[in-house]
C-alpha cells in the first residue's frame, strides 16, 4: 500500500437480537454478506464485512445477537459475542430507534464498561420514528457510557451510514490493507451459501422454531466456466418440521430452493443448480460434534 496515511482496522457490531446489525453489515458492503432476518439469533458467526476506501479498510465482525443461553448453539453463540470484543479497534454498540432500552441493552452495557476501546453509540431504524422522538430514546443511554460519539442511522435506508464510517475512519490506526480491495468477506463460500439458505428458511418457515435448522453444504462443485452445482442438507431436529420444510407436494422446499439459488447466484455471478434435501438430526444444537459438523467451531470464540 502506498498511502503512508492509510488507515486500516477491526470493528465489532454488537447490540440485541433484531436492531438491524446485519443489515448494517449488508448496506456498508455494498451487497449480501450476513443473513438478515426478523427472527431473533439468526448470525451464529462472527460474520466479517470487509469495506475498503482509497483511504481506508474496515474489516466488521457482526457479533451474534446477546441472549441468554439456554443450549450449547446459545452458549457457543454467547462466547463468540463477547470474545469479539476483545480483538477489535472500535465496537458500534446498535440499538433500535423503535424499542425500549430492555434488559438485553444493560447486559451488553455492563460488558462494555470492560472495554477499553472507542464505543460508538448507532441508533438504528430512525425511518421508523418521529425525529422529534430521537433526542428522547437518545437520552435513554447516552449517559450510561462514555461513548465516543451517538450517531443516528437508518442501515435499511443508508441515511447517515457514511457519516458513521468517516467517524470510523477517523480514528483508526495507520495500517496495512488486510484483504484484497474487491473481497467483501473473509468466510468461504460455502459458509455463505449456507446462511443464503438458512435465511429463506426463516423467511418462508417464520413461526416454526426456525433456530434448529442449520444448512450443511456437502459440495460445491463446478460444472463449467459458469455453471456450479451446489448440494445441501437442511438440518432439523424432529420430524414436524421436515414436513413444514418439504411443504405439500415439496412445494416450500422448492420454494426455499428457487429464493437461495438467485440469491447464490447474484453473489457468485454464475448460474447455479442447486439440490436441497431435508434431515432430521434430533437434538443436534446440544451435541458438540454436530455444532463443529455445521460449521461453529472453537476457533470461532
Amino acid at each position: 500500500m502506498d498511502n503512508p496515511n492509510y488507515k486500516s482496522g477491526f470493528v465489532a457490531i454488537i447490540g440485541r437480537p433484531n436492531v438491524g446489525k446485519s443489515t448494517l453489515l449488508n448496506y456498508v458492503v455494498g451487497q449480501k454478506v450476513a443473513i438478515m432476518s426478523n427472527v431473533a439469533q439468526t448470525t451464529r458467526n462472527k460474520i466479517q464485512g470487509i469495506y475498503t476506501s482509497p483511504e481506508a479498510q474496515i474489516v466488521f465482525i457482526d457479533t451474534p445477537g446477546i441472549h441468554k443461553p439456554s443450549t450449547k448453539l446459545g452458549d457457543f453463540m454467547e462466547k463468540s459475542a463477547m470474545s469479539a470484543l476483545d480483538e477489535v479497534d472500535a465496537v458500534l454498540f446498535v440499538v433500535s430507534a423503535t424499542e425500549k432500552r430492555g434488559p438485553g441493552d444493560d447486559f451488553i452495557i455492563e460488558r462494555l464498561k470492560k472495554v477499553s476501546q472507542p464505543i460508538f453509540l448507532v441508533v438504528n431504524k430512525i425511518d421508523q420514528v418521529n425525529p422529534n422522538d430521537l433526542p428522547e430514546i437518545v437520552n435513554q443511554y447516552k449517559d450510561t457510557l462514555s461513548f465516543k460519539d451517538i450517531v443516528s442511522i437508518s442501515a435499511l435506508q443508508g441515511n447517515n451510514v457514511n457519516n458513521l464510517i468517516n467517524d470510523l475512519i477517523e480514528i483508526l490506526p495507520n495500517g496495512p490493507q488486510y484483504y484484497p480491495a474487491d473481497q467483501v468477506s473473509d468466510h468461504p463460500e460455502r459458509f455463505v451459501i449456507a446462511e443464503m439458505i438458512r435465511e429463506k428458511v426463516f423467511l418462508l418457515t417464520r413461526q416454526e422454531v426456525p433456530h434448529s435448522v442449520a444448512v450443511d453444504v456437502t459440495s460445491v462443485k463446478r460444472e463449467d466456466e459458469n455453471h456450479l452445482h451446489i448440494s445441501a442438507n437442511i438440518i432439523v431436529e424432529r420430524p414436524g418440521q421436515k414436513g413444514i420444510i418439504i411443504g405439500k407436494g415439496g412445494k416450500m422446499l422448492k420454494k426455499i430452493g428457487t429464493m437461495a439459488r438467485q440469491d447464490i447466484e447474484r453473489l457468485l455471478g454464475d448460474k447455479v443448480f442447486l439440490q436441497l434435501w431435508v434431515k432430521v438430526v434430533p437434538d443436534w444444537r446440544d451435541k458438540s460434534a454436530m455444532l463443529k459438523d455445521y460449521g461453529y467451531r472453537n476457533k470461532d470464540y
